[in-house]
């Protein structure tokens, strides 16, 4: 497959932090809601051990927000997900599925409750700000809905709270998972999470203050010297490994949270009013008929650009590769898969074209790690 480069446009933004990636040597990108988000700084593999050793920061900007102001804005979160939000806290963040009225997914973003009428909707990639628009224009709720100035930098890793300690004292540290506060640096604010697109630990800086965020930028990599800091990005093999499922890749608008095994922020049990509720009920109730699942196929590399067919032995079609790569610590090709029912249970059996060669696989559950 060829590689071709993405022309940048106003329909393609770049970031504040483009300028200085493209010094530390990215060496693609891919885009996400109309930004470009690096998509790699040389080998996949070398990243993927460094991650999970040192230390990385992340220009992650594409990670739009979606800021619902207003008295009616908890209505109108609560509205878009199925997830129960009515005993929400200030200061902590939550991962919601958002839905249609068919139950499908629009997107699996981190929604981040500042007080009861003020969200931000921390987005995967698609215009969810239309939706809510949508949204709040037929219901005639009183809202402000807005795309605030604010470019997220990741620092992803396992030394990721070494580094964040010496730029912001102790207290960073002791910072719960998914929650979130306000940090002074070279005389501006900036809101912290303890949050980020792997499993290795770290946080996502929500920079809207932007000439003291590049001064932040340059500190994590001057300070970070000592922990063997590097560039990175979302690395393709960690977050297979560990389940973190991609909109758009994994899942999309066909797919509903049940069959995405996002059952636990599924609350059809509650006085909550959502939009699909009744839908979902009606799944649940005549049970899915396929579902994500994890595979193992005994392969060497892949490049998932498009679905891969999973064929049985019989020759019939069981299901989809969605997304995949090679794990080194398998030694094999894993993936996420879509498995019709009946061929869904762990260590189904299956064959996979790749590249024009013929490979054997089977099924598993999720995580793999």
């Amino acid at each position: 497959m060829k590689n071709f480069l993405i022309a940048k446009s106003r329909r393609i933004r770049s970031t504040p932090y483009t300028s200085r990636i493209e010094k530390q040597g990215v060496t693609a990108y891919t885009s996400y809601n109309h930004m470009l988000l690096p998509a790699s700084f040389g080998s996949l593999e070398d990243s993927y051990h460094h991650l999970k050793q040192h230390v990385q920061v992340w220009d992650v900007a594409g990670e739009r927000q979606v800021e619902i102001t207003g008295k009616d804005s908890a209505k109108l979160v609560q509205l878009m997900t199925c997830r129960d939000l009515s005993k929400s806290k200030d200061g902590r963040c939550y991962y919601c599925p958002i839905i249609d009225d068919q139950a499908g997914l629009i997107n699996d973003p981190v929604i981040l409750r500042h007080n009861e009428e003020k969200w931000w909707i921390s987005i995967a990639d698609s215009d969810v700000i239309l939706f809510a628009k949508g949204l709040a224009i037929g219901n005639k709720f009183e809202v402000k809905i807005i795309e605030p100035n604010v470019d997220i930098m990741a620092v992803q890793g396992p030394k990721s709270f070494k580094l964040m300690e010496k730029i912001f004292g102790k207290k960073i540290t002791e910072m719960k998972f998914f929650g979130f506060d306000y940090f002074e640096f070279a005389g501006a604010k900036h809101l912290i999470a303890r949050s980020g697109w792997s499993k290795q630990g770290g946080y996502e800086i929500y920079v809207e203050d932007t000439k003291s965020g590049l001064t932040l930028y340059d500190k994590l990599f001057e300070l970070g010297k000592e922990f063997d800091v590097k560039p990175g990005c979302p690395n393709l093999i960690e977050r297979i490994e560990s389940a973190l499922l991609s909109y758009g890749n994994d899942m999309n608008n066909n797919d509903n949270p049940l069959e995405c095994g996002l059952d636990k922020y599924v609350n059809l049990d509650t006085d909550i009013n959502f939009l699909g509720k009744e839908k979902l009920k009606e799944v649940r109730k005549k049970g899915i008929t396929r579902k994500l699942m994890g595979v193992i196929v005994d392969a060497k590399e892949i490049n998932v650009s498009k679905s891969i067919d999973l064929i049985n032995d019989k020759n019939s079609k069981i299901g989809e590769l969605r997304s995949g790569a090679y794990s080194p610590h398998f030694k094999k090709v894993i993936g996420i898969a879509m498995l019709d029912k009946h061929h869904w249970e762990v260590s189904q059996t299956f064959k996979i074209s790749i590249n024009d060669s013929t490979f054997e696989g089977k099924v598993c559950d999720l995580p793999f790690i």
